[in-house]
């Protein structure tokens, strides 16, 4: 699935994943390939994701709004 996290500075990802895990607001979750469609508040804490070729990476945000549709993941983060 894509995965795009963006600022308002800059994108800081984009591309494949097999896997993304937020810091939700009411406790984190795990977003998988073919997820049902949501919408999410994230707050303060780390992104992790598994990349197309299965290496872990870790994004810091502040907060945010996660959106999850059709394979599609945008996170607008502060």
């Amino acid at each position: 699935m894509q995965l795009e996290i963006v600022s308002p500075e800059k994108q800081l990802y984009a591309g494949e994943v097999s896997m993304a895990q937020f810091p939700g607001t009411e406790g984190s979750f795990q977003v998988l390939n073919n997820h049902a469609p949501m919408i999410a508040t994230i707050s303060a804490g780390s992104i992790r994701i598994r990349n197309a070729s299965g290496t872990d990476e870790i994004i810091d945000v502040r907060g945010g709004i996660v959106e999850v549709q059709k394979n599609k993941i945008l996170v607008l983060a502060e």
